[in-house]
């Protein structure tokens, strides 16, 4: 793992986004807080061979299909498929991001570019018919850029000889007052939708698309993470937390803004920008302080949060829902942009965390 490259990539005001060919994974992300010091902002490990063994998902991009597959098996042009069961939410088991060799613990071939977003890396990969039990050979790029305004915007791109369910995400978990740095209950976070995909005790789809309005769940106007955390609620109780897709869309389609989030005592902000239909907004829920990161302090229960721009969880066995399947002869695109700034006290503004 340690023989793995590792590239930097530094902006014109110094920020800096480390990330190796290791499941594409994001190692470091250095942006500055309003008194313009550095931090890094995403959880995980200064030993790199810790991923594979350690990890959950931190920093990398999941695949094929990002979040939960029911019971591992969907059908797809009249035949059925069983995939790799690696998650057991209730005791029932299920497909979660992408098996148990995904693209996360895969290694790919990884090239630096230039281009108008700045400096980056394209990543590439073919993923075999078959594998974790997916139909059709698939072509991968994902391209990872960092801009002089602070934007790590990644770029998907993918091909396949046959249909297969397609879902990529990316899983870095933020903490903007800096990893290690307790939990993330006082962020404060507005997701711009209105509706939310309920899920059972077994963290699966019901298929209801359902109102937000009036309940925990209400992001609409923004809300400290730790508010409403552990209101009697149903699906709050299920997930131990948030972790649930929020609607943004009803298919992919046009870059629009699906949250944004602040940090009180660093001053830190985070815009996420996607492409995609849904988001998912996960609290770190199986975080449990047994964890040590790159500062030598555990990761406590809550310690980071993600927002993974996505398809709907359980896309393929839910025919109402937004379609996550490739076909061949057409192309997967996906954008997703995450944009640090800073927010001044008094003025209320945010900055680009450059500036």
């Amino acid at each position: 793992m340690s023989d793995f490259p590792v590239f930097v990539l530094r902006n014109a005001s110094g920020g800096e986004l480390t990330v190796t060919s290791y499941g594409c994974t994001v190692l470091s992300l250095k942006v500055r807080d309003r008194r313009g010091e550095w931090g890094d902002v995403v959880l995980g490990f200064a030993e790199l061979e810790r991923y594979p063994r350690e990890s959950p998902h931190f920093g990398c991009v999941v695949g094929r299909f990002g979040n939960r597959i029911a019971r591992g098996r969907f059908s797809l042009d009249g035949r059925d498929y069983q995939l790799e069961c690696n998650n057991f939410p209730g005791g029932v088991g299920c497909h979660l991001h992408g098996g148990v060799r995904g693209f996360d613990k895969r290694v790919w071939e990884a090239e630096r570019v230039q281009g108008p977003y700045g400096s980056g890396v394209r990543f590439s990969r073919v993923s075999a018919d078959g594998e974790e039990g997916y139909p059709g050979e698939v072509q991968l790029e994902v391209t990872y850029w960092w801009s002089d305004a602070d934007e790590f915007r990644i770029e998907y791109v993918a091909r396949a000889d046959r249909a297969t369910p397609l879902n990529l995400t990316h899983h870095s978990y933020f903490n903007l007052r800096g990893e290690g740095e307790g939990d993330v209950l006082d962020h404060v976070v507005r997701i711009a939708s209105e509706r939310m995909v309920a899920v059972g005790a077994d963290l699966i789809p019901t298929g209801e698309l359902r109102a937000v309005a009036g309940g925990p769940l209400d992001f609409r106007e923004a809300q400290r993470i730790g508010e409403r955390i552990e209101a009697a609620d149903e699906q709050l109780q299920f997930a131990r937390g948030y972790d649930h897709c929020w609607v943004l869309q009803e298919k992919a389609g046009p870059l629009l803004c699906a949250a944004d989030v602040y940090e009180p005592t660093s001053g830190r902000t985070l815009e996420v920008w996607t492409t995609e239909p849904g988001v998912q907004f996960y609290t770190g829920n199986f975080l449990d302080g047994t964890l040590r990161g790159k500062s030598g302090r555990a990761y406590p229960f809550r310690g980071g949060f993600c927002l993974e721009p996505q398809h709907f969880p359980d896309s393929p066995n839910q025919p109402a829902f937004p379609s996550a399947v490739l076909r061949p002869g057409a192309e997967y695109r996906s954008t997703t942009v995450y944009r640090f700034g800073v927010r001044e006290e008094a003025s209320g503004e945010a900055r680009p965390g450059g500036a």
